[in-house]
């Protein structure tokens, strides 16, 4: 069956970079993004044009981050996105490979996100369940360092991003894919939950299982619209191409989800079983 025409926009190389400077992004700045590649129209050259286009605006001495998660290095008896056989579950935590930043693909964060990972010179951090690439001018301060028991806190990228005074660009993804509101959740009172995993040692592959503090992204869309109409700083919104865009400080972020969360979703302290593993952030999108 034949289909029809695409309805566009029609999104090129230039299009888009003519469209992020117009949003504001600004030549040197650090961004972090969360994407949608179907969400812009159709893209000439895919996801590799969108990427060149955000580097021809960030310039040689500004940096682009993704996250490159990988929720599904986690335990099966945890998984519920799909669930799998009882049965299963001790060959899977044997057989899975170990996180490898080098050649680890991750889930579930889009395509615009695995182009920045595979990018020529790209970096990642060592996280094996919630790890971020960079590249260019900044790329080693802000991926160096992920402790291996921190996933988004203080000894993470985001901290890093955070002090570097980084932006967040949700290119047609909604606040439900904000990762910078996490960080906020290791700053009040929270759970800590036992996280497993496969990763590499000196010694080769092994299993393990660590103290994590708990993360969700439960209530982000209400957090995300509190924010915009009363955080501490702009949000910037517009479109570019098809996509509904926001662009915002990460810090500000932070500031306001601190408060925000420790109102309207309070931890309590202690632990409890770890949750099921996470599913791919909202929005995220091919």
């Amino acid at each position: 069956m034949t289909k029809g025409l695409p309805t566009g926009p029609l999104c090129t190389r230039a299009s888009l970079a003519a469209e992020l400077r117009e949003l504001g992004v600004l030549s040197g700045e650090t961004l972090l993004l969360h994407s949608s590649l179907s969400s812009l129209g159709w893209v000439c050259g895919g996801p590799v044009a969108v990427v060149q286009a955000l580097l021809d605006v960030l310039g040689a001495t500004g940096t682009l981050v993704v996250p490159t998660q990988t929720p599904d290095n986690s335990d099966p008896a945890e998984w519920r996105y799909p669930p799998v056989p009882e049965e299963w579950w001790p060959e899977i935590r044997d057989s899975t490979p170990a996180y490898d930043p080098r050649t680890t693909p991750s889930r579930g964060m889009g395509m615009i996100a695995e182009t920045v990972r595979t990018w020529p010179g790209s970096l990642r951090s060592a996280h094996p369940q919630t790890s971020f690439a960079a590249v260019e001018s900044r790329a080693a301060a802000v991926t160096d360092g992920h402790a291996t028991d921190c996933r988004l806190g203080e000894q993470s990228p985001l901290a890093r991003l955070e002090e570097q005074g980084a932006r967040v660009l949700l290119l047609g993804v909604g606040f439900a894919s904000c990762t910078a509101f996490h960080l906020a959740e290791y700053r009040i009172p929270s759970p800590v939950v036992d996280s497993a995993r496969a990763v590499l040692t000196p010694a080769g592959r092994r299993w393990e299982t660590v103290r994590e503090v708990s993360i969700t992204s439960d209530r982000f869309e209400e957090l995300g619209a509190d924010f915009e109409e009363r955080g501490p700083g702009p949000v910037v919104c517009g479109r570019i191409g098809a996509a509904d865009v926001r662009l915002f400080s990460l810090a500000d972020a932070v500031a306001h989800a601190e408060v925000w969360l420790a109102e309207h979703r309070p931890g309590t302290s202690g632990s409890r079983k770890s949750p099921p593993a996470p599913e791919p952030p909202a929005g995220n999108g091919r």
